[in-house]
């Protein structure tokens, strides 16, 4: 056994000082932890004096975090990281596919794919307590690597070092453009070079289908030109079915964004058509990796039985 001589934080104590450091604000932190407020003070302030730091500055109005309050955030988010992991292993050891599971989504897929996955979560892995958190690629690509999330789905590759990724499906992109424009009528496929010359309205910066989006048209020579843009993708298939530009839409979504109240016309491109991979990734550090790829062999076949419109990898 490894003495201890001096007192050391408690994890109540770095998971009040995380959930204020998130919300940087004291009675929204202790909601979200379903405890007093005055109990939460007193964690922080007792995290606080073991540290000899002053983590947060306080003010009337608002709560920041120090510099040295930034640094022990990060350093918190990886001991709790590393105690779920290790609650984690204990589960599976006890029994598979039980014990939380925090599973990121990009915004793109989370609307289109989970009415497939959560039923099939339910009904195959009732013990896996399983919560979702839907965010921006930057966003829960960071939060994996941190240890607060376990999986993410979202468009493949990564780029980032340490993650399994497993490919679930392909789909290809659809142009989608206003009922009377003068590419609407012609059913025949598309050849990319169309794209020359369009208003294409994209999503905000953070999107990965946004990225996706500018390379198409850089393959091409062509330009986003629009001066347009949305923050999800119910919003850009109303500004396209407005008139105010052409975009490029999932397959996957159309079912959802797509009707007889949108005034909206969608052309196939001529193969290869311009597309995008979805999978499923995790760290490889993981205790449970061997769980997460039975995982994505389960979601593959949830997205099968809910015939969406992708093609699914093996």
């Amino acid at each position: 056994m490894i003495p201890i001589s001096e007192p050391t934080p408690t994890l109540a104590q770095l998971r009040s000082f995380l959930a204020v450091a998130e919300h940087l604000h004291f009675r929204e932190a202790a909601t979200a932890l379903r405890m007093s407020q005055p109990t939460l003070s007193g964690n922080i302030a007792s995290l606080e004096e073991i540290l000899d730091t002053q983590l947060l500055e306080r003010t009337t109005r608002k709560v920041l975090l120090t510099p040295a309050g930034e640094r022990v955030a990060e350093h918190a988010w990886r001991v709790l990281a590393a105690v779920e992991d290790l609650m984690g292993e204990a589960a599976q050891n006890r029994e598979p596919f039980s014990g939380p599971a925090h599973l990121g989504v990009i915004p793109t897929v989370a609307p289109y794919v989970l009415p497939a996955l959560l039923p099939m979560f339910a009904q195959r892995f009732p013990h896996l307590k399983l919560t979702v958190h839907e965010a921006k690629t930057d966003t829960i690509v960071e939060e994996i690597r941190e240890g607060r999330l376990d999986l993410v789905l979202l468009a493949l590759p990564t780029d980032v070092g340490g993650l399994v990724e497993a490919p679930l499906y392909d789909e290809e992109f659809l142009l989608a453009l206003p009922r009377d424009h003068p590419l609407a009528a012609d059913p025949a496929p598309l050849d990319r070079d169309a794209l020359k010359g369009l208003d294409i309205v994209l999503l905000n910066q953070g999107h990965c289908l946004r990225e996706q989006a500018i390379d198409v048209c850089r393959e091409v020579g062509a330009r986003a030109t629009a001066t347009t843009y949305a923050t999800s993708l119910p919003t850009l298939v109303q500004l396209v079915a407005g008139g105010l530009g052409v975009t490029l839409l999932p397959e996957s979504a159309v079912p959802v964004e797509t009707g007889k109240r949108v005034r909206l016309s969608l052309r196939r491109f001529a193969a290869p058509a311009p597309g995008r991979t979805i999978g499923l990734a995790y760290r490889a550090s993981s205790a449970r990796v061997s769980e997460y790829a039975q995982l994505a062999k389960a979601i593959r076949t949830a997205i099968r039985q809910r015939r969406l419109p992708v093609r699914l990898t093996s």
